[in-house]
């Protein structure tokens, strides 16, 4: 991909998050899948645009500020007036293993493609290089958004942009699974780099292995696979490329909230940087590997000193 992509956005949503400590009391920080993914791709030298839709409440005003002294580019954030953020909280068991529980029903990023000041925002996102979103962005902006983002993608790629997804299957977000699988259908034809797990894939589609499911996203038309496996590890198919790259060892997994994230954030920064699929693949393990000893979805700066540039 190398440095020719060089406008870089992520789209999606981000939510206030409590994360439960191990003595009961909570603190408070800013997440959602594509956001983390973002901080990540910023701090580690790549340029990022996070695109969602936010309120005029405090909260709001201090997430931009957060993304802005992480070097995350805020001028696509839209604001919308006597609306909140959504929220969720993390519980997480001895193991590292994380659960999850939302309020996010009303939050404005869910409307990011339906209000006045889309398609001022949807004409500028054409001309951008790399896109970035999930299966939770997909979700949330429901049947209205995904009308105006699937045409957008392709007049986007028809001038040579790029798009990457990560499946991220969140079953609760959709109204069925046959709208759900219409709808990653749709994204994986306009995709042309997939960062898909086959966990995702066997829930949304009842794929059985991860043989099933690399068929089923070449199928639809992309190039370039990062299949994430059950085991520690992931398959790297790209033109000329077919590899099973495992994960780096971890003694102690503390917390593996944004290890899905923070591996996009790795694979796509090493590409943009002109690294091959599978040296990239070995990057996003060894930040990932760093990511998920530490709580919470955005770790502290400090604790990624071995993996970032300078």
């Amino acid at each position: 991909m190398g440095e020719s992509a060089r406008r870089v956005a992520a789209l999606g949503e981000c939510m206030i998050e409590l994360v439960r400590r191990p003595d009961g009391t909570f603190t408070m920080g800013f997440g959602g899948d594509t956001l983390n993914t973002a901080v990540y791709m910023a701090r580690l030298g790549v340029a990022t645009d996070y695109v969602t839709a936010l309120g005029d409440d405090t909260n709001s005003d201090a997430m931009i500020a957060t993304w802005e002294a992480e070097g995350v580019g805020t001028g696509h954030v839209l604001r919308v007036a006597n609306r909140v953020p959504g929220l969720y909280m993390i519980e997480t068991d001895d193991s590292g293993e994380r659960r999850f529980l939302y309020w996010r029903d009303s939050a404005p990023a869910r409307d990011l493609f339906v209000l006045p000041d889309s398609p001022a925002l949807v004409a500028d996102l054409e001309s951008y290089d790399l896109l970035y979103m999930s299966g939770i962005s997909l979700a949330i902006w429901g049947e209205r958004g995904r009308e105006v983002l699937f045409p957008m993608l392709d007049r986007l790629r028809e001038r040579g942009g790029r798009v990457a997804f990560d499946t991220n299957w969140r079953p609760r977000l959709w109204p069925d699974r046959e709208t759900a699988q219409r709808a990653y259908d749709a994204m994986l034809e306009r995709t042309d780099i997939a960062l898909p797990g086959v966990e995702d894939l066997r829930g949304l589609y009842g794929d059985a292995d991860a043989d099933t499911a690399m068929a089923r996203v070449r199928g639809a038309g992309v190039t370039e696979i990062v299949l994430k496996l059950e085991k520690p590890g992931c398959i790297v198919s790209a033109p000329g490329v077919e590899e099973t790259v495992p994960s780096e060892k971890v003694a102690k997994v503390v917390d593996t909230t944004a290890a899905g994230d923070s591996f996009s954030a790795g694979y796509l920064s090493a590409r943009l940087k002109g690294l091959g699929p599978v040296e990239a693949a070995r990057s996003a393990h060894r930040i990932a590997a760093v990511v998920i000893q530490h709580r919470g979805a955005v770790i502290p700066r400090d604790a990624m000193a071995s993996v970032l540039d300078g």
